[in-house]
């Protein structure tokens, strides 16, 4: 029995280390946001449709060599949301079953819709 509860303990702690949980959304702003320098690796996309196997539209990654493999998407490919335009900003609109619908405001205020996996960002 102690076995067992421990080995579903360690399970359970693994999967929450392994999770790629990088954004945040602030509940107030609906601010979509990803801040530098994280202890973690990671890369994150958002999909024209919610849906990965459609158009990617925008590229985080704490690697420089899969931002410079993901340049062409059409939003860009970043560290972090503040390595951004000037004036661009990514706000949540809503849940799309397993995605957040976003949109990518540009600093001459072209509107962009995007889907991030939910997996990915934490509404606080």
């Amino acid at each position: 029995m102690r076995k067992t509860l421990t080995f579903i303990l360690l399970l359970f702690l693994s999967y929450g280390v392994t999770g790629q949980v990088i954004g945040t959304v602030d509940k107030k702003s609906k601010g979509f946001f990803i801040v530098p320098d994280q202890k973690t690796s990671y890369l994150v996309f958002g999909y024209q449709f919610p849906n990965p196997t459609t158009r990617k539209m925008i590229c985080f990654s704490s690697s420089a060599d899969n931002l410079r493999a993901n340049y062409q998407c059409p939003l860009g490919a970043y560290f972090d949301t503040g390595k951004m335009g000037p004036g661009d900003k990514i706000l949540f609109l809503g849940i799309a079953g397993p995605y957040g619908k976003m949109v990518y405001i540009s600093g001459s205020g072209k509107n962009t819709i995007f889907y991030i996996p939910r997996t990915n960002f934490t509404i606080r």
